[in-house]
């Protein structure tokens, strides 16, 4: 399924049903008096936020989305039949935004919780309404109120736990698809990710987290170079990002310190609040540096960064390292929700010592 995280939408309520002007006419009753039935409400307008979808494909092509009108009201009494309204599904994490003003209608962030987008009119008063002991025989009646209609744009910021952000090729796919049910494409050229994925990560039976990959970021993303500023609003509601380095780049002119550097001044360009978030730097394919050049090779990257947060040593193609990895972000993100381990494995407790550190120890300084 082709992956789609913004549309426009046009919504429109249906208006409420007319109101009736009518008189009870029956033999050997010469006076029976006004009859006309009041008009039903129009079909109103709801978002839901559903669980089991993933992307806005469903609204790139279905713009329009009518309610239908109330029925209009009869007479020997009879009012209008309201109409039920529309209700339409959307991925958890949709934002929902007024098209001509910016203004933000809802979010989507309970599961089938209902959100209001469009109000259905009123029914129009019939002249059963207006009787009165003075006015007896009223001819008035009036017509339903309009349904409120408004061109709302979808925008789609997934819900996960931690993202990960790094060069091209810095094997993001390859680490979701070694932790996580996530199978993402997997080749051996940039750019291979068009659009994010999204992974459950397994640590024990009751305990998961979700992660994020998106397509990676090269320098001038911020101005629009390359894929990956287009979906750098997926990272906006993660707790905790993991920064990717490719610790042996087949150029040997590449160096990882630059391109660290380089993703660490996006981020900060696109968003100071995202680039304020706790970050990690994971040094990817460790296994293509030979075992007695690691350490030397580590210290140097760290120092000529100056990183101070926490720094981890994986191979995703092999899955060595990935483990302590794994423990180390669930234990993070379930402080930062309030939820305690189970058995918690003091061997993981130095990882995350300088997770929860000021901002300023969690960054590169660029």
């Amino acid at each position: 399924m082709k992956f789609v995280d913004e549309a426009t939408i046009d919504v429109v309520a249906g208006a409420g049903g007319n109101g009736c002007m009518s008189f009870r006419r029956e033999k050997f009753i010469p006076f029976g008096g006004p009859n006309g039935g009041d008009g039903g409400r129009g079909g109103s307008v709801f978002a839901v936020g559903d669980r089991n979808l993933n992307t806005l494909i469903d609204y790139r092509y279905a713009r329009r989305h009518e309610a239908r009108h109330g029925e209009n009201g009869r007479g020997s009494d009879q009012y209008g039949a309201a109409s039920e309204g529309i209700v339409l599904r959307m991925p958890m994490g949709t934002i929902l935004s007024n098209a001509e003003t910016g203004e933000v209608v809802a979010e989507l962030l309970v599961p089938d919780e209902r959100v209001l987008l469009a109000k259905g009119g009123d029914g129009g008063f019939g002249n059963l309404h207006f009787k009165t002991s003075t006015n007896r025989a009223p001819r008035q009646k009036t017509p339903g109120w309009p349904g409120e209609q408004y061109k709302l744009k979808l925008e789609l910021r997934v819900l996960a736990d931690v993202g990960l952000l790094g060069m091209p090729n810095a094997g993001k796919s390859t680490l979701i698809a070694a932790i996580s049910n996530a199978r993402p494409k997997i080749a051996d050229y940039p750019f291979t990710t068009l659009h994010p994925n999204l992974g459950v990560v397994r640590v024990a039976p009751e305990q998961s987290f979700v992660v994020a990959d998106i397509p990676g970021l090269i320098e001038g993303a911020s101005e629009g170079a390359g894929l990956g500023h287009l979906f750098l609003r997926h990272l906006q509601r993660t707790h905790l990002l993991l920064h990717l380095v490719d610790f042996a780049p087949f150029d040997e002119e590449i160096d990882p310190v630059a391109q660290a550097k380089a993703i660490v001044k996006e981020l900060k360009k696109y968003d100071t609040s995202l680039f304020e978030k706790p970050r990690w730097i994971v040094l990817n394919k460790l296994d293509m540096v030979p075992s007695e050049e690691r350490d030397a090779r580590v210290k140097d990257f760290i120092k000529r960064l100056k990183w101070k947060g926490p720094v981890f040593q994986i191979s995703a193609l092999t899955r060595e390292g990935c483990e302590p990895l794994i423990r180390a972000i669930y234990k993070h993100v379930a402080s930062l929700k309030n939820v305690i381990p189970e058995d918690p494995d003091p061997r993981f407790d130095a990882l995350i010592d300088n997770s929860h550190t000021n901002s300023d120890a969690n960054r590169a300084k660029p």
